[in-house]
């Protein structure tokens, strides 16, 4: 059986997945035809329905979640790991009102986190991730959202922090942040979906049992390619939630869920969203 199997070129992804897409570990007589986008990019496509198993933004998973189920293998949730709003010019969050605004996608967790924290009115315009520095520094847009690697670049060129989402969400709810997961189509059905998250688990404990070895799949698809930041995006990135998402991670899940009901994002959850 052959399944399609979408993830973003972040060295936390080529992480996880090197072992699965590689031979390195049983994948249950599955075999994956793998592709990488950015996150915005693998929103859209499950949005129509494309891959049968993807890494997408939990904010994009409250909308699909009648259609795909979570995996408990392969999501990106954590503690001090969240977005950061970021300026050059602004000094303090309640500027941002009126200011414009880039943000890394509509679907992004990023983008939904920054809806929790901020009810001010900022013109928003979405940015591919790796440019938003770049679109701060030359006054395209007042400030930014930034995710992955930009959280140890920003520093260095000269920008400054004005808001971390991750720790607004910490503080209302005192649970990991749920920034993305791994899902996967419901025409699988469940005994396709229940290999595939072992083969993913497997993946995840063979890339952490060979931890510190940036091997050639990480580097060559990095977008910040010196070695010490793409080791740091690891370490952030890939936890004990990526392993299993646990009691913890479920709940922050319900949360995120709950808080996006409450906005008016979503209508409804669906009864089942998990896929274990």
């Amino acid at each position: 059986m052959k399944l399609s199997l979408g993830f973003s070129p972040c060295p936390n992804d080529t992480y996880i997945f090197d072992a699965l897409v590689h031979g390195k570990v049983d994948t249950e007589g599955i075999e994956f035809e793998y592709f990488m986008a950015d996150v915005e990019k693998l929103n859209e496509n499950a949005f129509a329905e494309m891959p049968d198993i993807t890494k997408l933004s939990f904010h994009a998973f409250l909308h699909l979640a009648g259609t795909y189920l979570l995996m408990d293998s392969g999501a990106a949730l954590g503690f001090g790991t969240g977005p950061l709003v970021i300026s050059r010019q602004l000094n303090h969050i309640s500027k941002l009102e009126g200011k414009k605004l880039a943000i890394p996608g509509i679907y992004t967790t990023a983008n939904l986190l920054f809806s929790f924290a901020m009810k001010e009115a900022v013109q928003k315009k979405v940015i591919l991730f790796s440019e938003i520095e770049n679109a701060i520094l030359n006054g395209e847009v007042d400030a930014g959202v930034i995710i992955h690697e930009n959280r140890f670049t920003y520093k260095s060129k000269g920008l400054h922090k004005l808001l971390d989402l991750g720790e607004h969400w910490e503080q209302l709810t005192g649970s990991p942040v749920p920034l993305g997961g791994i899902a996967a189509h419901k025409r699988l059905g469940n005994e396709v979906i229940a290999k595939v998250n072992r083969s993913i688990r497997r993946s995840v404990e063979y890339a952490n049992q060979h931890k510190g070895d940036l091997n050639e799949f990480i580097r060559c698809n990095a977008q910040e390619m010196d070695p010490s930041v793409m080791q740091q995006h690891i370490d952030l990135y890939v936890n004990e939630f990526s392993v299993s998402l646990g009691k913890q991670g479920n709940l922050a899940v319900n949360q995120m869920f709950e808080f996006a009901i409450d906005m008016g994002i979503i209508v409804s959850k669906p009864e089942r969203i998990f896929a274990f």
